[in-house]
């Protein structure tokens, strides 16, 4: 067993300053049980906790980090931006570059507005939709995440698809009502969500390949579905790509799929690792934006340079070759956790698109015992099978080779 006492030292502390102990749910070890470890540094796919144990990286901040950790490039490119100012509330350089950038990648995107994170981006994109059709509703899917924003921390119990209902405290039932959930991959129940509202909805959000119930792709024609029927009924068509966008391809999952929506969510990998967020779609859509239009949205720290340089260093590192590899790695991950867990009797099911991968249990127990042994052995995964594990460019034929070895033990004591 690695030693944690440092690492268990500070989450102490960290539990009397911060709910949980945590700045965000997840990392607090809920779903897993145990200690979370506390992180001193990383490089590449490489992270060290408080007591210096090494470990092999499958979070990269939560997808964000698609070159790994410390990139000498980006770095280098936050050093220069941070020498002529960390922020200036007016136009930049560095957010033309980046805006010119992500518009030349993705096909949809005509224009754009940054934020600072993913949640703003969500929220604010539907606020467009909203301004530009003149309508109150959205629909969105069951177990799909668009950030924290009050409307879509909505979802829909057993056999209540399609009523709005809250799923945090706080969340007032008055603000979930314009929020329709239908089941992900289910094209029917979104087009009786759309007949029973006609003329009511705004937009249909989406993640294009579900990362935030665990990877789930979607099915034959579903999405293809929903581009039809936005169009049918004059709705607009979001894709929430936080996740997969610059990660499933560099024009992210609808270049792959070959499906262009109406508006687009970015977050993560555009930002290099620093906060960041940006909503954009075709020219028309967002010209309701202020002060063009009369929908409002404002950040103070909107296209923070830091942010603007890291991200462009990091796009620019985005060639064909580099998805390339990590798809590679991602289909020889794939096969190697099968074969481990078949080897081992041990039922599950590996889900991948590109460089995203699941494994999913039959029960959260047995998650919680192979997640804890991986880590024993040096492997950090995402602490809930809820979530994406996320290759990187850094992980390399060391990295497999150490994991897949991992993954054979740790599932040899799943099956106990």
């Amino acid at each position: 067993m690695p030693n944690t006492r440092r690492s268990e030292e500070l989450m102490a502390r960290a539990e009397r300053l911060f709910p949980g102990g945590v700045n965000s749910p997840v990392r607090a070890f809920r779903s897993v049980g145990g200690t979370p470890r506390v992180i001193e540094r990383a490089r590449g796919a490489l992270l060290w906790d408080a007591d210096g144990n090494e470990l092999i990286d499958y979070i990269g901040s939560w997808g964000a980090l698609i070159l790994g950790h410390a990139h000498p490039e980006v770095l280098e490119a936050i050093g220069r931006a941070a020498q002529k100012g960390t922020s200036f509330g007016a136009p930049s350089q560095l957010e033309v570059a980046l805006g010119e950038t992500i518009v030349a990648s993705v096909p949809s995107i005509g224009r754009l507005r940054f934020v600072n994170s993913g949640t703003e981006a969500a929220m604010s994109a539907l606020r467009v939709a909203r301004g530009f059709t003149g309508r109150p509703k959205i629909i969105k899917l069951a177990g799909g995440y668009h950030g924290h924003a009050d409307g879509l921390l909505v979802n829909a119990g057993s056999g209540a698809a399609g009523i709005g209902r809250p799923t945090s405290a706080g969340v007032t039932a008055a603000t979930a009502a314009d929020t329709l959930v239908a089941p992900y991959n289910d094209a029917g129940r979104v087009a009786k969500l759309l007949a029973d509202n006609p003329r009511q909805v705004a937009a249909i959000i989406v993640e294009p390949v579900a990362a935030n119930m665990g990877v789930v792709r979607p099915a034959r024609g579903y999405l293809e579905a929903l581009r039809q029927m936005t169009i049918d009924d004059g709705a607009l068509l979001i894709f929430d790509e936080v996740i997969t966008g610059f990660r499933l391809a560099r024009g992210g999952a609808q270049e792959r799929l070959g499906i262009q929506p109406d508006l687009t969510v970015l977050g993560k990998i555009i930002g290099g690792g620093l906060p960041v967020g940006a909503y954009g779609g075709r020219a028309e859509v967002m010209a309701v934006v202020a002060p063009e239009g009369p929908v409002y949205q404002a950040g103070t720290l909107s296209g923070n340079p830091l942010a603007m340089a890291a991200g462009l260093a990091t796009l620019r590192r985005l060639v064909p070759e580099v998805y390339g590899r990590l798809d590679d790695f991602g289909s020889v991950l794939e096969a190697g956790l099968k074969d481990g867990a078949h080897e081992a009797d041990v039922e599950v099911q590996v889900v991948r698109a590109g460089s995203l991968l699941t494994v999913f249990f039959d029960d959260e127990a047995r998650f919680a015992r192979f997640f804890h042994a991986m880590l024993e052995r040096g492997v950090m995964l995402p602490p809930s099978q809820q979530e994406a594990w996320f290759v990187s460019a850094a992980h390399g034929n060391e990295e497999l080779r150490a994991t897949l070895v991992a993954a054979r033990a740790a599932f040899r004591e799943v099956r106990g």
